[in-house]
């Protein structure tokens, strides 16, 4: 039985409470640039889906990486690529910056 997708999302409240504890994670935004300008979380870093693939090697050593985009399903697809690369860790935030906005930080402009 493959459960390479099992605990594959988080939810942005779980995101939260990682970040306020300062748990040690990698906090990737996979929209793109003009999405960013946009809107963003504090502590992400932009790598755009697209760009994944060239940073992969930045992931291996990472215990944990949470990737979120703007609903949820590009950060799904760079999540499962990731595991399918070996990145265990690899995990997306459900219903992205969006679901962020509307449960967490509602300074966060929707779009």
């Amino acid at each position: 039985m493959d459960d390479s997708f099992d605990n594959i999302e988080i939810t942005p409240g779980q995101v939260k409470e990682r970040l306020d504890r300062e748990e040690p994670f990698v906090f990737v935004d996979v929209r793109e640039p003009w999405e960013r300008d946009t809107s963003y979380i504090a502590g992400s870093v932009l790598i755009p889906l697209r760009e994944i693939p060239a940073h992969v090697g930045e992931f291996e050593d990472a215990n944990e990486i949470v990737l979120y985009c703007h609903h949820g399903m590009r950060s799904l697809d760079a999540a499962a690529w990731l595991r399918s690369q070996g990145i265990a860790g690899a995990r997306s935030m459900a219903g992205g910056i969006d679901r962020w906005s509307v449960e967490v930080d509602s300074s966060i402009p929707r779009y």
